[in-house]
């Protein structure tokens, strides 16, 4: 018997890295997950290991920049799934790079698959969890919010900024309906991060060494493990939080 045996959880881009780790580590313990992304053959892939550890499964291709879709799309997964009780909000595509090169695009793309798009599944998600007597919302940020120098990162950090705030307000406004609301920061090795540290070892190195337990967080048993822990009842009074999971690089105050 897992402690999720009878929860249903969302995550978006969970057909690879970060998200993928998060979808596996609730499936240990027995959650049905709903996975979500935008390629097809990656969501088959994360389904299977959920199935691996004997959970239910359901790929639900979407880009969540459509923003019109979300609603239906979320009570699809309800129908699909009987409910839903877990909503991980992971997905995000957004640019880097200095001000002054980024487009006003390019700069709004960030915020419409950041806390546009979690709002929309935020909001399509709480009339399923009060019905459900409550849920769990977790929403990804980043410890570039915190920066002391955010240069190239200000789309991303602005973005995933509101995004906290949003988190913060949806704990307060929810929270006498059952639901909770707290975000992470997370270093994990991503298949980005892990493309970029294949690259540039030398540079990989030096940011390793700026992470006191030193080493870059494995997707599942760092990260995903540690959302597993958010969303049970053992942390059923923390809400409205960020939780930094960075192996302690970064300081929030």
């Amino acid at each position: 018997m897992g402690t999720l045996d009878d929860k249903v959880a969302i995550v978006t881009g969970a057909g690879q890295g970060v998200g993928q780790g998060i979808a596996l580590a609730l499936a240990s313990e027995g959650a049905a997950i709903a996975v979500l992304g935008r390629t097809a053959a990656k969501l088959e892939t994360t389904c299977g290991l959920v199935r691996e550890r004997g959970a239910r499964a359901e790929p639900f291709a979407c880009d969540v920049a459509d923003l019109d879709a979300v609603p239906g799309l979320v009570d699809a997964i309800a129908e699909k799934l009987g409910g839903v009780d877990i909503l991980v909000n992971n997905a995000y595509s957004g640019k880097f790079g200095p001000l002054l090169e980024m487009s006003d695009a390019d700069f709004q793309k960030g915020f419409r698959t950041g806390p546009f798009a979690a709002f929309a599944f935020m909001k399509a998600c709480h009339p399923h969890m009060k019905a459900r007597g409550g849920g769990s919302i977790v929403n990804l940020v980043t410890s570039a919010m915190v920066r002391w120098d955010p240069s190239t990162y200000g789309a991303y950090a602005a973005a995933k900024q509101a995004l906290r705030s949003l988190t913060r307000t949806a704990a307060a406004e929810w929270g006498p309906d059952g639901i909770r609301a707290n975000s992470i920061a997370p270093h994990a090795l991503s298949p980005g991060l892990k493309g970029w540290a294949d690259a540039f070892p030398e540079a990989a190195e030096e940011f390793r060494k700026t992470i006191p337990l030193g080493y870059i967080g494995d997707c599942e048993q760092d990260i995903g493990r540690a959302v597993l822990a958010l969303v049970q009842p053992g942390l059923r009074y923390l809400t409205g939080a960020t939780i930094p999971l960075d192996g302690g690089q970064a300081f929030f105050g």
